[in-house]
């Protein structure tokens, strides 16, 4: 009995407590983590015109046209996207954390009067701007004090939006250094003093041109494309270019162009100073500053283009391979059979065991220089191995290794100069020549 009563005192009361969540939570109940809004009916899209007056006094204002923000004050510039758009979503959605006083006799204490931050903004419907002001931060630094300027009701709002609203005209400009559509990108010209890069795309596949004609590596040369359409501005030193000796950028120390047709972006690159290198885009009269790495990223020598690979083919794509080495020639041919299987033979017509091979071929087309040297190598004219392959059934190339006591040495039959070649790679090579025999 005394069980059942137990039993059923728990049941009353978790029916009220069940009965209390839904009173809670029925439909047009009051939430208590309900928080104000800022501003009411207020869609990111819709702001046009936004104003900011930061911490250190500088009004900036930016407007949207045909969907695109522009900068209008203090200098008319193209705005940055992510910084308006950050900023607009920020005021759509702004919420007041908790009133602090409705009435405040000392807008000063809070920093509201005269205010560190103002913010103000039309939408397409507002004929009058929408303004809100920004004060000091908590003393526990998580919220800031705001308030509307008519009225001296205080509220608090979080405290990241300090760092939302607070911005200068510098940062809320487009800091890109310079506007290149890579994909257009047909032709790359380096200068630094006397030394030039030049460096052309024929459909997919770039070549340098320019001191020699050389194979050049994809990835390095898309890779310093991208590190030029990515440059960020540093600062603006001279908004109008005057005095360009002043910063070594007439003549500049280097020169970086990414040409299209017959459409040219050159990012002039001076002086360097307090870490940061002066540059200037040949098509417009601002000097800026960059971070020094983008130098040593674009203004680069010829070897850092150069394809490493010392051969274009690749196992899959081989079909005969002949490998000389002193007296004796191991020729390799991929046969296929009336069935349609394939097989590879040597020069006697023998079957070869096709994973000794693929083994063969892997370490072949995997072979890579480690460094250049513009000079041949005397050590090539009596030569250790030279392979010829033919791949992609029409092409056909050929490198020669050659040993410099204990430095392996290469030399492609269509490039100037020597590169050299891991020791042990080629090493490996050789043994699975032998395994092959």
């Amino acid at each position: 009995m005394r069980g059942l009563k137990s039993t059923l005192l728990l049941l009353v009361v978790l029916g009220g407590l069940v009965g209390y969540i839904y009173y809670l939570n029925r439909d047009g109940a009051p939430d208590g983590d309900a928080k104000e809004k800022a501003f009411t009916s207020v869609a990111a899209e819709d702001i046009e015109e936004v104003q900011i007056k930061s911490a250190d006094g500088e009004t900036s204002r930016a407007q949207k046209t045909d969907g695109s923000w522009r900068l209008v004050e203090p200098v008319q510039a193209t705005a940055d996207e992510s910084e308006l758009s950050s900023i607009t979503s920020s005021l759509a959605s702004l919420d007041m954390q908790r009133v602090v006083d409705e009435n405040a006799p000392d807008l000063k204490q809070y920093g509201l009067e005269p205010a560190r931050i103002e913010v103000s903004f039309r939408t397409k419907t507002d004929k009058e701007p929408r303004r809100i002001q920004f004060g000091e931060r908590t003393p526990t630094g998580g919220d800031l004090y705001a308030r509307f300027p008519d009225q001296k009701r205080v509220f608090l709002v979080s405290s990241f939006l300090d760092s939302t609203f607070n911005k200068s005209a510098f940062a809320l400009r487009e800091k890109n250094v310079i506007k290149v559509d890579r994909d257009k990108v047909d032709r790359v010209e380096i200068v630094a003093g006397a030394r030039t890069v030049t460096l052309a795309k024929t459909g997919t596949d770039w070549r340098i041109v320019a001191p020699a004609a050389l194979r050049a590596d994809f990835g390095a040369v898309e890779g310093a494309l991208e590190r030029l359409s990515s440059a960020q501005m540093q600062a603006i030193v001279s908004p109008d270019g005057a005095d360009l000796k002043k910063y070594n950028l007439d003549p500049p120390i280097a020169s970086f162009s990414a040409v299209s047709g017959s459409a040219r972006a050159t990012l002039l690159l001076g002086e360097t100073e307090n870490a940061l290198i002066y540059a200037k885009d040949a098509s417009r009269p601002i000097v800026f500053t960059v971070a020094p790495t983008l130098y040593t990223d674009l203004i680069r020598d010829v070897a850092d283009f150069r394809r490493k690979d010392l051969f274009d083919s690749r196992s899959f794509t081989t079909t005969r391979i002949e490998l000389r080495r002193g007296a004796d020639t191991v020729v390799l041919e991929k046969m296929k059979a009336g069935d349609g299987k394939e097989s590879w033979k040597n020069g006697a017509g023998k079957d070869i065991e096709t994973m000794k091979v693929e083994d063969l071929l892997t370490k072949v087309s995997s072979l890579r220089a480690d460094s250049f040297d513009s000079a041949a190598s005397p050590a090539l004219k009596t030569p250790a191995l030279t392979v010829i392959v033919r791949f992609d059934d029409n092409k056909t190339e050929q490198v020669t290794f050659g040993r410099a006591g204990s430095d392996i040495v290469a030399s492609r039959s269509d490039e100037p100069g020597t590169a050299k070649v891991d020791a042990t790679s080629f090493d490996d090579t050789i043994k699975a020549l032998d395994a092959v025999k």
